[in-house]
């Protein structure tokens, strides 16, 4: 999903030789480190680690890189697709899926092979072609992907679908809005939430048999939304639009934001520390919760479309095969 779709003194530019991508120049802002891949003209929109070492990246023409050592190198997997790649996601250290247009391929093995699991057809949704945003899973067997269903590029209804076998077959669930969904995130196996288009948020908690909109107090686009336990979470969106809420979403309250560039994604690696990134290279930190944020410099204009953050470590990736990383 591409809007439609954080002090090293060094940037680094990562070349493509053999499928491998090395570090080779540097330059640093506020702690954030820009790299580029090498892949001129391929976007980068996921980004998902298991681990300090392991991670992958991915995004335009089924584009996935893995690294093995922190991001110093990346290597090229194999996936046969050449659509867009909008989301990866590893439930443990082996297994992981990843969403290309209408298609869910999953690997066993870390990414050493993956295969197709699910392929949507129009012809499943009365004409309209699906296209999927975002996967999570709340245990081994349960798990979904949310997304939109178009017709001659306009959205024609939201999509969510839900497997109960691991993600060998998936079945559509209804939710109480036509609006183009972007992001789901669960706290534990129960409370969930799904955000998207004019300011829309479903919650459930009856680990998605049911889902409910909840009152968000923006008409703004949500494009992403995280959350640390059953009550604390952030969503955030266009025009620098930034939520939050301490009572699992019974309020949302919009937080005074810096910027009025479209934010996103927002990660928080406790309940203070947090960053959230967007377009023109924007980013964003909090450390009191999210109830105030500062701009910090950044050391590109490129949109940075995917962010993931553990407790000494970030990583940004955006347009034209950046990868930023952090080191606390």
């Amino acid at each position: 999903m591409r809007v439609k779709r954080v002090g090293t003194l060094a940037a680094v530019l990562i070349w493509a030789a053999c499928a491998c991508f090395r570090a080779a120049s540097a330059q640093s802002v506020d702690g954030w480190v820009a790299a580029q891949t090498g892949q001129k003209g391929k976007d980068l929109v996921a980004v998902y680690f298991v681990d300090s070492k392991r991670g992958w990246v991915a995004g335009d023409a089924g584009l996935i890189l893995h690294t093995q050592d922190g991001g110093r190198t990346w290597a090229q997997q194999r996936v046969e697709t050449t659509e867009n790649i909008n989301d990866i996601y590893f439930r443990n250290k082996e297994d992981g899926y990843l969403l290309a247009g209408n298609r869910i391929f999953t690997t066993d093995d870390a990414g050493q092979t993956w295969r197709e699991a699910a392929r949507f057809q129009p012809a499943t949704f009365g004409g309209a072609e699906p296209e999927l945003y975002s996967v999570r899973f709340t245990s081994k067997k349960k798990g979904w992907a949310v997304g939109s269903l178009s017709r001659s590029d306009r959205i024609a209804d939201s999509l969510l679908l839900y497997t109960d076998d691991g993600g060998t077959s998936w079945q559509r669930q209804r939710v109480p809005t036509q609006d183009e969904i972007f992001q789901i995130d669960f706290a534990g196996e129960k409370r969930g939430w799904v955000v998207g288009s004019s300011g829309v948020i479903l919650h459930t908690s009856d680990g998605g048999q049911t889902w409910t909109k909840q009152l968000s107090n923006t008409t703004e686009t949500l494009y992403h939304v995280d959350f640390r336990n059953e009550r604390t979470g952030w969503a955030v969106g266009s025009r620098g639009t930034i939520l939050l809420t301490d009572d699992g979403g019974q309020t949302w309250r919009v937080v005074s934001s810096p910027v009025r560039a479209t934010l996103l994604k927002v990660a928080f690696i406790n309940d203070e520390d947090g960053w959230a990134v967007g377009r023109g290279g924007v980013i964003l930190r909090s450390g009191d919760g999210g109830r105030t944020w500062i701009q910090q410099q950044s050391p590109t204009k490129t949109n940075l479309y995917g962010l993931f953050v553990d407790k000494n470590r970030g990583w940004a990736v955006g347009g034209d095969g950046y990868i930023l990383q952090y080191e606390q």
